[in-house]
């Protein structure tokens, strides 16, 4: 699945600049310490926007195709911002059998994001992933820490109403 930037405008505290700023001048110069800055931004941030892995390219002295490449090869760094509510729909072969691109496209419609992408609030964010480990409750959705399987269509506007008041 390839990532997509964020199409909301990026908003860092001067603080998170800070941190990052010194994240970078603790690690500059070691070998290796890219991947540990990335992942330091990510917990400063909560994501890695394009503004932030230019920070990281240019205080690190790598070209920021660099950080890009390392930041979309590995699946545990995010380019948007992740929802208060972030709701995951299971794609792997068992879910996707069973329906699961249509809970995809339902949770799309009522909350007007794509995959990867956040709801403009900042109250939801949604990802397609490729398996959670619950086969046997296909198809399945987690929002947060709560799992819903053996889940149709008709399903997702009554769980989605419970995260909306």
């Amino acid at each position: 699945m390839k990532k997509r930037m964020s199409k909301l405008p990026f908003h860092g505290t001067p603080e998170q600049e800070v941190q990052l700023k010194e994240l970078i001048e603790a690690h500059k110069g070691e070998k290796g310490a890219l991947m540990p800055v990335m992942q330091g931004a990510q917990d400063i941030y909560g994501y890695l926007p394009l503004e932030v892995q230019t920070m990281i390219a240019q205080g690190m002295g790598v070209p920021v195709e660099e950080v890009y490449g390392i930041s979309t090869f590995y699946a545990q760094f995010a380019l948007t911002p992740k929802g208060q509510y972030k709701i995951s729909v299971c794609l792997g072969t068992a879910c996707y059998v069973k329906g699961a691109q249509k809970l995809l496209d339902r949770i799309s419609e009522i909350l007007g994001i794509g995959p990867d992408e956040c709801t403009e609030d900042g109250r939801f964010s949604l990802e397609a992933c490729r398996c959670i480990g619950a086969c046997g409750l296909a198809p399945v959705l987690t929002v947060n820490e709560d799992v819903y399987g053996r889940l149709t269509e008709k399903d997702v506007d009554d769980i989605l109403k419970k995260y909306m008041d």
